[in-house]
């Protein structure tokens, strides 16, 4: 194996007693791939869609130190970069080096060494600049996109407005925001049944009882979703007149909201 083939995910298949919380660390960052591949159903789908979002709604409203018009995305809790290299996928209408500007930002400093150097390596050429940072702090420049991938939700609730406050400030008339999240339903049964098929998704992803058990309980409290409903109030109450789901698969929903 060399050092820039993904770990297969192993972390719980240790017993529950020594399966510590859950953390974005360089355990997570070397299985991150496998992990999210078998973990989050609908994942490659909702990367796919970002650069055919992204031409349809950036219109280079931004301008860059050269004084070029360009459009500045935002991903924010960027993990590896997945987000970041779907928008500038060529094969799939990306962008051109001279059209955009690309900030993404994460927390964990495992996780954007990581992202600099996959981002560096494959789009030399770019304007990408990977900041070490917590996205309830970093302050975000006028921007045509942003991308909130699986992030929201391991923020506590009561700072979620704030961020996407900030996120519907910096954005362009006509800009949006692509909010991707776990969900539940108030339903107790139709949510049983969903977590119960959720389960059988990574039984069948090859995940055992006990590493599904280990990941939940290690998750406690650490990730803690809202439903659809809560989700475009939030969107509704801090400025977003439109929003809309566009794509869910289980538990796992994407929203897009635009100014």
């Amino acid at each position: 194996m060399t050092k820039n083939t993904p770990t297969h995910d192993t972390l719980f298949t240790t017993p529950l007693d020594k399966v510590a919380r859950f953390s974005f660390d360089e355990k997570v960052v070397a299985c991150f791939p496998d992990m999210i591949r078998r973990s989050v159903p609908g994942y490659g789908q909702v990367l796919a869609m970002l650069p055919i979002f992204a031409r349809r709604h950036c219109q280079f409203r931004q301008s860059n130190d050269k004084g070029e018009r360009i459009s500045r995305i935002y991903d924010l809790g960027c993990s590896l970069g997945g987000a970041s290299m779907a928008l500038l996928n060529k094969q799939a209408g990306g962008f051109d080096a001279s059209e955009v500007q690309i900030k993404a930002v994460d927390i964990s400093p495992a996780m954007t060494q990581k992202a600099s150097e996959v981002l560096v390596e494959n789009y030399p050429d770019y304007d990408i600049e990977v900041i070490t940072a917590d996205i309830r702090e970093v302050e975000l420049e006028p921007c045509d996109m942003v991308v909130l991938n699986l992030t929201l939700q391991f923020l506590p609730v009561a700072d979620r407005v704030a961020v996407l406050q900030k996120i519907y400030q910096a954005l362009t008339a006509g800009g949006i925001l692509l909010l991707t999240e776990k969900i539940h339903v108030n339903d107790e049964q139709d949510e049983a049944w969903l977590v119960e098929r959720y389960y059988d998704f990574k039984r069948a992803n090859g995940y055992s009882e006990m590493e599904i058990s280990g990941k939940r309980n290690a998750l406690e409290n650490v990730l803690i979703t809202d439903t659809l409903d809560e989700h475009h109030q939030r969107l509704k109450s801090v400025g977003f007149e439109r929003s809309l789901t566009w794509f869910q698969f289980l538990n796992f929903a994407s929203m897009m909201a635009m100014k």
